[in-house]
């Protein structure tokens, strides 16, 4: 069942984690609709949230107000704001933060700056996740570098995995970071998640043994089926302790794995995006090509 809630121009509905209305077709939504949004209930009664867009740029202004709106959260409340960035095209997505009304709205000293996920490269190699966010986000705001937290790229893989981890747990030490109760592992207020049209997240890919480390922070990996090879990502553990995570997925390519986490399929939990499941909220942001299939 769908209602027209004014003045937000959104559809919203409750309803199962795998069992988005079949009914509901986003090319069909009527033009002057912003986006849509639903409310579904995950597995263990946990919810989350999806939005889907008409383009790319009221996404980015949607996504941009969230996390306006959660660093303004955190940083009233605790006096930090601790996000995890990811690659690919999220800071694409992010290119309105460093803009106004957005830009002016934050406390960007209060930012601290960490990495879901690195490639195994020099700082200003192109591949480089730290790069593409200094020169897309990073150089545009007044963040201080020290609040920057980038891997030693002067380290093997399995050396900055080691060292990053050391470094997040100096820092839950000092109290920059908190501690989730309930599992113990570092509790993130926000993580910045990408999906590749596989169904991965940050470096970990579907069938690798990786998805299913449970003891460390942070691990390594040489062989990634996507390239460079070598990268450091956080572990699911760290991923689902965290506070709120955005899962940002746009484009036709991503809309069959959307359909198998978000659609009626038989086997979900095959891909890693399904194991995406924080303690506390998840908000889908989807354009209508990547939610074109639920």
């Amino acid at each position: 069942m769908f209602s027209l809630i004014n003045p937000f121009n959104t559809y919203q509905t409750l309803c199962d984690s795998h069992s988005l209305p079949s009914s509901f077709h986003p090319e069909r939504a009527s033009s002057s609709l912003s986006h849509s949004h639903f409310m579904a209930s995950m597995p263990e009664t946990k919810k989350f949230a999806i939005e889907i867009f008409e383009g790319e740029d009221l996404l980015a202004d949607s996504l941009a107000k969230y996390v306006a709106d959660l660093s303004n959260k955190f940083t009233s409340e605790r006096g930090a704001f601790t996000v995890c960035l990811s690659g690919g095209s999220m800071i694409e997505y992010l290119r309105k933060l460093p803009e106004p009304p957005y830009v002016d709205s934050i406390e960007w000293s209060k930012w601290q700056v960490f990495w879901l996920d690195e490639r195994v490269v020099p700082k200003t190699h192109v591949d480089s996740n730290y790069k593409l966010a200094l020169d897309g986000l990073l150089s545009k705001v007044s963040i201080p570098p020290n609040n920057v937290y980038a891997i030693n790229d002067t380290l093997s893989a399995e050396g900055a995995a080691d060292d990053y981890e050391t470094r997040l747990r100096e820092l839950v030490s000092k109290g920059v970071i908190t501690l989730s109760p309930t599992s113990g592992f570092p509790k993130f207020d926000l993580i910045l998640l990408g999906m590749g049209p596989d169904g991965h997240i940050a470096s970990l890919f579907p069938g690798h043994p990786l998805v299913h480390e449970n003891k460390r922070w942070v691990t390594f990996i040489k062989d990634s089926p996507k390239p460079p090879p070598e990268r450091i990502t956080l572990t699911f553990p760290v991923i689902n302790s965290c506070a709120y995570a955005a899962l940002v997925v746009t484009g036709k390519d991503e809309a069959d794995s959307v359909h198998s986490v978000l659609g009626k399929s038989e086997n979900p939990v095959k891909l890693p995006v399904a194991l995406v499941s924080p303690e506390g909220e998840l908000k889908w942001f989807l354009d209508k090509d990547s939610a074109s299939k639920l």
